[in-house]
């Protein structure tokens, strides 16, 4: 009943602006390149899902791909940065630069290196995106210990792998999983941005293009709606396993309590 409570603003604001969208269009006779009625994207999400389903399985595949490359580099390269001051120090601002770097700037590069028709072209220019925002909170997680923690631990003659493993990781864990749950929606949108610039046709961001381009506006928008839900749910899939992997943290205290 807490949850019901909690949610339900969202959901009546959700049918209401649904509502006073269709109205509006309706009454001032938008046209559906402009903007199309949810009712006309409704019906052009049932009679294209299959095909719009399948587009977005590809596009998410393609996500996920970079998803993992860029994390795992992301983490790897906080880790280097935390043991070393010096990468640290040199690393940071130029990663803080290039976080500002554009899709559109990367993506033609990675079509280039990998080949427009290969996934892996899409995949790292996902990659390179999620790489910096993960990079970043992690080093500050990993770096943000309190002192007299570290203290205690060299105090019992810890070495300095036990107290990566014993302090700095579980401090890091909360910044880690608040960049993974940006990475999580930039890595969808990467990944559909990275598709506009070519290669297979069956994937969201082509479909989109291709439609946009033929006038049928509802059937794009009905593919957004597909990478919306499918974004939707990769961050719930994120949030999920932060629960899991750390029930201790005091968010997930305050959350169960609500």
């Amino acid at each position: 009943m807490t949850r019901l409570r909690r949610y339900l603003p969202a959901g009546i604001a959700f049918v209401a602006i649904l509502a006073l969208w269709e109205g509006l269009v309706r009454v001032f006779d938008v046209q559906s390149f402009v903007l199309a009625r949810p009712s006309e994207i409704m019906a052009s999400f049932v009679e294209t899902s299959e095909v719009i389903w399948s587009a977005g399985l590809n596009t998410l595949i393609e996500a996920v791909g970079g998803l993992v490359i860029g994390v795992v580099l992301g983490v790897a390269v906080a880790l280097a940065a935390t043991r070393w001051v010096g990468v640290r120090t040199g690393l940071l601002p130029i990663a803080t630069a290039a976080s500002a770097m554009p899709i559109v700037a990367v993506a033609p590069i990675m079509n280039q290196w990998f080949t427009i028709t290969s996934p892996l072209s899409k995949m790292m220019v996902v990659s390179v995106i999620v790489f910096f925002p993960v990079m970043i909170n992690t080093v500050r997680g990993l770096t943000e210990v309190d002192p007299s923690q570290i203290e205690l631990m060299e105090s019992l003659a810890a070495e300095p792998r036990q107290i990566l493993t014993g302090v700095r990781i579980p401090a890091a864990m909360p910044y880690f999983f608040s960049a993974l749950k940006v990475a999580s929606a930039l890595a969808l949108i990467g990944a559909i941005v990275a598709e506009y610039f070519g290669g297979p046709q069956d994937v969201l961001g082509q479909y989109i293009i291709n439609r946009a381009n033929l006038f049928q506006f509802p059937d794009a928008w009905a593919a957004i709606l597909v990478a919306s839900i499918i974004g939707i749910a990769f961050y719930l899939l994120v949030s999920l396993i932060e629960r899991l992997v750390m029930p201790w943290h005091v968010s997930m205290r305050a959350g169960a309590e609500r």
